[in-house]
C-alpha cells in the first residue's frame, strides 16, 4: 500500500472527512483489520482564511508547497490537498515535490463523465466559482458546461462555508438556500451539481437533489485509495 500524504485544516471539518473516507474505504477494499496508511500536515485555518481574505496568494502558495515537501520528505507516495479553493496553489506545490498530487478538479471531471453529465452546477467558495483555475479544467479536460451561481447567490454559498460549514454548523436555513440555488441551475439545464468544497457534503448529499450530486470529497479520496492501493 503506497502512503497517502493530506494537507489537512482547509478546514478540520472536512480533513476528517476525508481520514474517515480513506480509511473505511480501504477496509472495505482489503477486508480484515486493515487501515490507510497516510500522513496529515493541518494547518491553522484561520491563518489561511485570513490570508485568502487579503488576496495575499503569493504566502499561500509557498506555504502549501513547504507543506507537500514535508509530506513527500516524511514518505507520502502521492499528496493530496484536501480543499478545492487551494488548488490554486497547485503549480507552486508542483515545482517542488516529484511526487505525484491528485488534483480535486480532475477527479470531480472523471466523476462528471462517468455520471453522463455535460452541464453542471459549481458550488464552491466565492474563489473557487470565480476564478478560472477550476472551471478551465472542467471545460478543457472535459469538455463539461459549468454553470455558477448569480452574484447574490455566490455570496450566500460562500459565507455559508466560511461562517457555518468550517466549524461544524449545519441548519436547515442554510440547506435551503443551497437547495433553491440548485434548483435554479435546474432550470438552467445543469444535469448535476459539484460540490466544490470540501465541507458542502456536511449539508448537501444526492438524496437532496434531483440531478446529480458530485461529491468532491468522496472522490478525491477514494481515487486516492485506488492510487494507494494499485
Amino acid at each position: 500500500m503506497k502512503k497517502i500524504g493530506l494537507i489537512g485544516g482547509i478546514t478540520w471539518q472536512s480533513t476528517q472527512l476525508y481520514y474517515q473516507l480513506l480509511n473505511t474505504k480501504i477496509a472495505e477494499t482489503l477486508g480484515g483489520q486493515s487501515s490507510c496508511k497516510c500522513i496529515i500536515e493541518s494547518v491553522n485555518f484561520s491563518d489561511i482564511s485570513s490570508k485568502q481574505a487579503e488576496d495575499d496568494w503569493d504566502s499561500l502558495h509557498i506555504q502549501m508547497a513547504d507543506i507537500a515537501l514535508r509530506l513527500q520528505n516524511a514518505g507520502a507516495d502521492i499528496i493530496l490537498v484536501c480543499a478545492n479553493t487551494m488548488h490554486l496553489s497547485v503549480p507552486a506545490i508542483k515545482e517542488k515535490i516529484t511526487v505525484p498530487l491528485l488534483h480535486i478538479a480532475e477527479v470531480a471531471g472523471k466523476a462528471v463523465q462517468a455520471k453522463g453529465c455535460k452541464k453542471v452546477l459549481l458550488l464552491g467558495t466565492k474563489y473557487t466559482m470565480e476564478l478560472d483555475f477550476y472551471k478551465d479544467i472542467l471545460k478543457n479536460q472535459f469538455g463539461i458546461e459549468v454553470l455558477i451561481p448569480s452574484k447574490e447567490d455566490r455570496e450566500v454559498v460562500h459565507n455559508v462555508i466560511y461562517t457555518e460549514l468550517s466549524k461544524g454548523i449545519t441548519t436547515e436555513t442554510s440547506k435551503k438556500q443551497y437547495i433553491d440555488i440548485i434548483l435554479k441551475a435546474e432550470k438552467e439545464g445543469a444535469q448535476g451539481v459539484i460540490l466544490g468544497c470540501t465541507e458542502i457534503p456536511l449539508l448537501i448529499q444526492q438524496e437532496d437533489c434531483n440531478i446529480a450530486v458530485i461529491d468532491t470529497t468522496k472522490e478525491h479520496a477514494y481515487a486516492a485509495v485506488e492510487f494507494a492501493l494499485n
